[in-house]
């Protein structure tokens, strides 16, 4: 079945190449397209174009095809071009020609708009739970060894005395920045667009106002051609905002890889996190966050693909627009499943105690001795030279760490401050 079928048969090699995997893909959106359906049909009826005794029926089949969908026994099959014609086929063969009603002052662009603002919201919402969590385990570890000592690197070389707590934090404090892009995303599509039917809206007296307290939006894309526009924006917005979030975990994951490596052997994981080689069997590759880092740079590169896909298209609905929902969508599933495992790993960290004793450590308190100087009277030029000096011809020697108290610094992590940093909620909706 397809919804705009006219009786003409059409080329199969043609309808393989316009449908491609939509039945695959729509599976995630069905949901939401029950949903949406369910507010369509109760808006029908309060406009009086079906009745209140075929608008009981019609919320029948929806929840016979909510229990489908919690059961996992919603099926498209082939002879669907999408989840949309599947639905509506289904009520026509429940209902007959009540059935058919379904699809009045709405197009299938509606449907996959409104479906497609859903699960985003939901989606989103989702991830900013597990942001949150991630957040906390961040925190808790970095408290747990803010007193540890890591060194810290600049060009990859040692620099000066970091700790475990201020890395912990630092990558917590990334993720407030990562929560406001989000929170962008969420706002943008927590509009209804419910309405726009093709893009240029409806004769039918349709009351939008009813499909957007139904549905929980906050508010609707009012004019109906921004609502169709929305579609390509939308997903490059939820992308970028995916992309920032991907950044820090892919760095984050970076860090460890090097930490857990012999050469720093910083930390180290359980062995059932780990896996081994087909031919070394003293490996332990922490291929968990090699995993997390390449799917993270694979989201990284969303923003460019949603861009050129909708770059430069005129206003109105376009086929172009079909090509965002697979990526978009395995961007959004891939982000969970990240932020799921991240946070089940890293509290499994094992910190390793660190001899900054050991000769390749042996200038990174090289700045806390000149401030020292300082503080003893010298200018820092002069004490940054003398220092440099005794470092130029052999004569330096280390010294131990000088308390670092200001706010941030490894002696003052601000943890509860950083914590009050984080968005509340109910932000994003205000």
């Amino acid at each position: 079945m397809k919804l705009w079928d006219k009786g003409i048969n059409i080329d199969k090699k043609i309808e393989q190449f316009t449908i491609g995997n939509d039945r695959e893909i729509d599976l995630h959106i069905a949901k939401y397209d029950v949903l949406a359906s369910q507010a369509h049909a109760k808006m029908l009826q309060n406009v009086d174009l079906i009745t209140s005794d075929e608008l009981k029926l019609l919320q029948q089949q929806f929840e016979k095809m909510e229990k489908q969908l919690e059961n996992g026994e919603f099926e498209i099959g082939a002879q669907f071009e999408d989840v949309h014609s599947k639905i509506e086929f289904d009520l026509i063969q429940s209902l007959g020609d009540i059935g058919k009603k379904i699809h009045t002052a709405r197009s299938r662009n509606d449907q996959v708009l409104v479906a497609l603002h859903l699960y985003f919201k939901d989606k989103l919402l989702e991830i900013r739970e597990l942001i949150s969590d991630f957040f906390e385990t961040l925190l808790q570890l970095a408290e747990k060894y803010k007193d540890h000592v890591l060194p810290g690197y600049t060009h990859l070389q040692v620099a000066m005395p970091s700790s475990f707590g201020l890395w912990f934090s630092a990558y917590a404090e990334q993720l407030i920045d990562d929560v406001y892009l989000l929170d962008a995303a969420i706002k943008i599509v927590d509009q209804n667009p419910l309405g726009s039917a093709a893009g240029y809206g409806s004769s039918f007296p349709i009351d939008r106002e009813i499909t957007t307290k139904e549905l929980q939006f906050s508010s609707m894309k009012y004019n109906v051609v921004a609502a169709q526009m929305s579609r390509g924006k939308s997903e490059r917005t939820i992308a970028m905002a995916l992309s920032s979030l991907s950044n820090s975990l892919s760095r984050f994951a970076m860090d460890i890889c090097l930490y857990n490596s012999q050469n720093f052997d910083f930390v180290s994981f359980p062995d059932q996190l780990t896996t081994g080689s087909s031919i070394m069997p003293h490996k332990k590759n922490p291929d968990v966050f090699e995993l997390i880092r390449g799917k993270c740079n694979k989201i990284q590169a969303l923003p460019t693909e949603m861009t050129l896909i909708t770059n430069n298209l005129p206003s109105g609905y376009h086929r172009d627009f079909q090509l965002l929902k697979e990526n978009s969508i395995a961007g959004v599933e891939t982000t969970i499943s990240i932020l799921e495992i991240f946070n089940y790993s890293i509290q499994q960290i094992n910190v390793k105690p660190i001899d900054v004793t050991e000769s390749k450590y042996k200038y990174m308190y090289s700045v806390d001795k000149i401030n020292t100087l300082v503080e003893q009277g010298m200018s820092f030029r002069e004490a940054y030279q003398q220092i440099g000096q005794q470092v130029q011809d052999g004569t330096y020697t280390p010294s131990g760490a000088s308390p670092h108290t200001h706010q941030g610094s490894m002696g003052n992590l601000c943890l509860g401050e950083i914590k009050a940093k984080f968005p509340n909620k109910n932000a994003q909706a205000s």
